[in-house]
């Protein structure tokens, strides 16, 4: 039996092809919550064309409830099926996936299969996400690992073991976990595309930092001579000339014509840069250290070149994925977001509108709503750790950037600052008033607009009997 994915219209929501999500949490993965979001699409289009609401269809049950522990080389799984539990492992190939796969639809007829798995993203969820009747329910390592605890406390485990737990945690515990729900080929491209970007520029940070470490000790004066050192001049004077003793070995004309090969048009910026070439002071003469320098630093600068070529090849992906989404009159309204950012705020929110219940959800889903630990008379107040870093900083960056084109956020952010606020705890204020208001045109397909939200604004500053 082969199975084929389905990329359809589809008929129910526990028969959507599965896809990783790259942002945050998703639904939740009940049975009925499953069904929840069609029946109410179903109502809604109903109402509007007869005026008559249709019954509710029942939520589909599930055929069997797996447990897989993952692995590298082989997977464990505890499966029960009608109260019963059988064990098996399964390797971590596609083929061997497939066949598997294959024989649980030819076994339980194609009905859906619930199956948890401790792992929320990686290889293990984008092969079984190929199929429509596994609908994949994520469990946190955290919180395995405390249920484990209680069970364990000695710290003892075994793979088999926790397949058990997974399953156990599945049955016993439906409402704690959420399951994948697909997004739109669009936003799910922009998700990648914008993750990874920020890897690489990550990534090139390091290799700058890399390479800094290496001028600073047989070539330091290039680290002062120019501001930016992963630019193509730098590289290409240290691929020609990588330490002060060669560089000052060239004639003032050669290195006039490198300047201006380079865009330095500049003739007195260029004879300053001649005079310090000239009485520099090289940092060593140790020949073991320049060796081993110069080596680091050649790859160091061949690294950075490619990096560029690739940052510059996802700016032109991300631009050409942005320019055809369906959100984007929505984004290119919001103060302060710009081209960067846009796409981000995009691919952080999704276009699942069932996704966030309200902008609470939204505001704790990406980190800006702080969390509250109380116990007896005391209360902690603490940043959220618990969330995606980049899509907190997308927020946060866009929140800095609207200070300079918003007035009713640069004026918000200074009365944070009044207030004793710190810089960042002051951004993050205004973060979460953007967000609110993100969330609101978002969920409304509407664009932003300030003459709207300042009228809001100042009717329920009026019907509170307090200043707008």
């Amino acid at each position: 039996m082969r199975l084929v994915s389905k990329t359809n219209t589809l008929e129910a929501v526990w028969t959507t092809r599965l896809y990783y999500k790259a942002f945050a949490e998703t639904r939740s993965c009940l049975p009925c919550a499953l069904t929840r979001l069609k029946e109410a699409e179903l109502n809604i289009m109903s109402t509007r064309e007869t005026g008559q609401t249709p019954p509710a269809v029942a939520p589909p049950a599930f055929a069997a409830h797996i447990g897989l522990d993952w692995a590298d080389q082989k997977h464990f799984w505890t499966m029960l099926v009608d109260g019963k539990k059988t064990r098996g492992q399964l390797d971590n190939t596609p083929e061997a996936i497939e066949v598997w796969a294959a024989e649980l639809a030819q076994r339980f007829g194609g009905r859906p299969v619930a199956l948890a798995l401790e792992q929320a993203r990686g290889a293990v969820i984008v092969v079984l996400s190929k199929y429509a009747h596994l609908v994949l329910f994520p469990v946190h390592p955290t919180s395995l690992a405390n249920y484990r605890k209680s069970f364990s406390p000695s710290g003892a485990k075994s793979d088999p073991v926790d397949g058990d737990l997974i399953l156990d945690y599945l049955v016993k515990h439906p409402e704690q976990l959420r399951g994948l729900q697909p997004d739109t080929v669009a936003t799910r491209s922009l998700q990648f595309l914008t993750s990874e970007r920020r890897a690489l520029v990550d990534q090139h940070t390091a290799v700058v930092q890399s390479l800094t470490h290496w001028l600073k000790q047989v070539f330091p004066q290039v680290v002062r001579w120019f501001g930016d050192l992963s630019t193509p001049l730098v590289a290409d004077l240290l691929l020609r000339w990588p330490t002060l003793q060669e560089l000052q070995k060239a004639k003032p004309k050669t290195l006039l014509r490198f300047l201006h090969q380079h865009n330095c048009r500049s003739a007195e910026r260029n004879q300053e840069r001649l005079e310090e070439f000239r009485q520099a002071v090289p940092a060593t003469d140790d020949p073991a250290l320049l060796q081993t320098g110069i080596l680091s630093i050649h790859n160091a600068v061949r690294i950075l070149a490619i990096m560029r070529q690739g940052i510059a090849e996802f700016d032109r992906q991300i631009a050409l994925t942005y320019q055809d989404h369906p959100d984007r009159f929505i984004t290119e309204s919001l103060p302060g977001a710009g081209p960067v950012l846009e796409p981000r705020l995009i691919a952080a929110a999704g276009s699942l509108r069932e996704r966030f219940e309200s902008a609470h959800n939204m505001e704790c889903c990406f980190g800006i709503a702080p969390v509250t630990e109380a116990s007896g008379k005391s209360v902690w107040i603490h940043w959220r750790w618990s969330c995606s870093k980049f899509v907190r900083q997308t927020f946060h960056e866009w929140a800095a950037c609207s200070i300079r084109s918003c007035d009713w956020a640069r004026q918000h952010y200074a009365g944070q600052r009044d207030r004793g606020k710190g810089h960042h705890a002051a951004v993050r204020s205004l973060a979460y008033k953007w967000i609110r208001i993100f969330f609101r045109c978002w969920r409304d397909r509407v664009a932003y607009s300030e003459n709207r939200y300042l009228e809001a604004r100042r009717v329920a500053a009026a019907a509170a009997g307090g200043k707008p």
